[in-house]
């Protein structure tokens, strides 16, 4: 791939998520907007290296990807003879009536947060909301979903068809939800953010490792969110998680390698997101109904209070996963909970949980693709002087490893084993 398509190629994804919302809106047809947004992309590549030879990108690739797309979706459908019905669903599944939702952040709402109300509509199916979302929101291909929630591919991909089927069988609308459905509606949204987020603060494939555009995308939309929602904690826990993850980014990577939370340089990390996460983990503890970003938030808190990794209060976040496995008794919690285990109680101790962890054959099942595992085993396995056995658990982490600078990280720490 050449220079210039890698940087249409991630321009383009940078502005899919605008892309797609501000075409669902006109035309209220998914797959139209799909496609017609996969046009403009192969039209980029072809023209702008000739336009724009200096950058290869035009100075607003948003508007002329918008416009490209707009026209290619207007050609399709006169050759279709089929513009007026769709313009008239669009109308139909457009709702840009003022809601008493939005109060004084109305001003902000866009396509992109209505889009994704309608992704989460309860008439789809829970795992279906969370992937087509990812899908039309973040930009991220079949593969990379389906990576995320540790499915085949065609399993994802039928998923998201039917999701797409189920939006315009239902007739699903198009807009930001009233106040009183707004909670029923705001699990599954939040869920979405925090995947967004992860996807670019840990990107799978063999792109750059860390994408920008998917984190601050997450962390806008849970501002607006917030915004409409202030009451609710789950809401503020999670732009209070998404902005304390989000501070220590430009220390997370060097040389294109992995950086481990105790290895980081905290002078690099951002201290104004810092204090407002902080700030907001605060606000959660008043309202007194801890639920799962909350936790993992106040969790995240304890990190970064911590003026160096020696400092960090391990009996607390131990407390804290405690309590979280409570709320969420899943095999990712129990995990990391384990990795705060070894700081508190050694080495030993965590790898005897982690191994009774996969001991049941469906937990086994869920962990045997989760690279993060065998990382953890391997590097309990190292610390006891285990090294066959840790180098068979980084070879099995680096089988299932997708992220260029974690693989770069995993692959050193193996060849440091004698």
């Amino acid at each position: 791939m050449s220079g210039a398509t890698a940087e249409i190629e991630r321009v383009f994804r940078e502005e899919y998520g605008r892309l797609i919302a501000s075409l669902v809106r006109r035309f209220g047809d998914i797959d139209i907007a799909e496609e017609a947004a996969g046009e403009a992309l192969v039209a980029a590549l072809e023209k702008w290296p000739r336009q724009f030879p200096g950058s290869g990108v035009p100075p607003n690739p948003g508007a002329w990807l918008t416009t490209t797309a707009g026209n290619r979706a207007i050609d399709r459908l006169r050759r279709e003879k089929q513009r007026d019905t769709k313009h008239r669903q669009a109308a139909a599944m457009y709702d840009d009536t003022p809601h008493e939702s939005l109060g004084m952040f109305e001003e902000h709402e866009d396509d992109r947060l209505r889009l994704m109300f309608t992704c989460c509509h309860p008439a789809l199916a829970p795992e279906a909301r969370i992937a087509l979302t990812l899908r039309l929101l973040g930009g991220l291909t079949v593969e990379e979903i389906a990576q995320a929630f540790l499915v085949p591919e065609t399993t994802m991909g039928q998923r998201i068809t039917r999701a797409k089927k189920k939006i315009a069988a239902a007739r699903i609308p198009y807009r930001v939800p009233e106040a009183e459905d707004l909670p029923a509606r705001v699990a599954t949204v939040l869920a979405v953010l925090f995947l967004v987020f992860n996807e670019g603060y840990l990107s799978s494939g063999d792109g750059s490792p860390i994408r920008g555009e998917l984190t601050a995308e997450a962390i806008r939309l849970a501002r607006i969110l917030h915004g409409l929602m202030p009451d609710e904690p789950e809401v503020t826990g999670l732009l209070a998680l998404l902005l304390l993850t989000e501070a220590r980014r430009d220390a997370r990577v060097r040389g294109g390698e992995l950086v481990r939370l105790d290895d980081q340089d905290r002078g690099g990390w951002d201290r104004s997101l810092i204090a407002e996460g902080h700030a907001l983990v605060r606000e959660c503890l008043t309202l007194n109904r801890p639920g799962r970003y909350q936790i993992l938030a106040a969790i995240n808190a304890v990190h970064t209070d911590a003026p160096t990794a020696a400092d960090t209060d391990w009996s607390q976040v131990v407390a804290l996963y405690d309590q979280l496995a409570r709320i969420d008794p899943s095999p990712i919690v129990a995990l990391n909970r384990a990795v705060a285990i070894a700081e508190l109680d050694g080495p030993e101790v965590a790898l005897a949980q982690v191994d009774r962890l996969a001991a049941a054959a469906p937990v086994l099942a869920v962990l045997s693709g989760y690279h993060a595992f065998h990382a953890t085993r391997a590097d309990l396995l190292r610390r006891l002087g285990r090294s066959a056995d840790a180098r068979e658990a980084y070879d099995a982490a680096l089988a299932v490893c997708d992220n260029t600078a974690e693989r770069a990280y995993l692959s050193r720490r193996r060849g440091e084993l004698v």
